[in-house]
C-alpha cells in the first residue's frame, strides 16, 4: 500500500501553520506550582519534558512575561503536577486570570512546600536549576528532588489544539521493540 501524500511544505513565516503542524505532537498538560511569601502561585504549561537522568533534570516552558512563571523561578522550588484526564477544570483555572486558582482542585497546601494536586497522574518536586529566555518563552530547568505517579490515573493530553484523553486502547498490550537509545 502506498504511503498517503504529505501536505505541502510551508515556511515558519506562518505562525498558524507552525502551530498546526506542531499540534500533531501530543503533549502532557501540567500545572507548575510554587509557594511565595505572597502565597501559592501556579501556571498551566503544555511544554514539559525530562532533560537528564544523571543528574535528574526536567524543564518546562511558560510565556516569557508570565508573572506566575517568574514567581516560580524566584521561589527557587516548584512542583510539576501532571494533570489526570478528569482535571480539565484545573487546567482552565490555571491557564487564565482566575481570581483564586487554588479553589479548583484538591490541593495540598503545606507551608514552605510547593502545592501538590490530589488525584494528579504524577507530581515532580524540583529545585530551580536555571532559567533562561527561549524565544517568546521562559525555560525553567529543575533538579528533581522527589516524585510519584498514580499508576491508575491516565494523563490529560493536549493534541491538535484541544484537551483529549488517551484512547482506551492504551491499556492493550501491544508487542514493542526496545529502544536501544532509551537504555543507554
Amino acid at each position: 500500500m502506498p504511503a498517503p501524500a504529505s501536505a505541502p511544505a510551508t515556511t515558519t513565516d506562518d505562525p498558524a501553520a507552525f502551530r498546526r503542524v506542531l499540534g500533531q505532537v501530543p503533549t502532557s498538560v501540567c500545572v507548575v506550582t510554587a509557594t511565595t511569601p505572597q502565597g501559592p502561585v501556579g501556571v498551566t504549561v503544555g511544554s514539559f519534558t525530562s532533560v537528564s537522568l544523571d543528574p535528574p533534570l526536567v524543564v518546562f516552558y511558560a510565556g516569557l512575561h508570565s508573572a506566575s512563571a517568574g514567581a516560580v523561578v524566584a521561589a527557587g522550588r516548584f512542583c510539576v503536577n501532571v494533570l489526570a484526564e478528569d482535571q480539565q477544570q484545573v487546567c482552565s483555572a490555571f491557564a487564565g486570570p482566575a481570581a483564586d486558582r487554588f479553589a479548583t482542585g484538591d490541593w495540598e497546601l503545606a507551608p514552605g512546600t510547593p502545592p501538590r494536586l490530589g488525584g494528579a497522574a504524577a507530581w515532580i518536586a524540583c529545585d530551580v536549576e536555571e532559567s533562561f529566555p527561549a524565544g517568546d518563552h521562559l525555560a525553567v530547568m529543575g533538579r528533581v528532588r522527589s516524585l510519584a505517579a498514580a499508576d491508575a490515573r491516565k494523563p490529560l493530553v493536549f493534541h491538535r489544539g484541544r484537551l483529549v484523553r488517551l484512547d482506551r486502547a492504551c491499556g492493550v498490550d501491544v508487542p514493542t521493540h526496545p529502544f536501544g537509545w532509551w537504555d543507554i
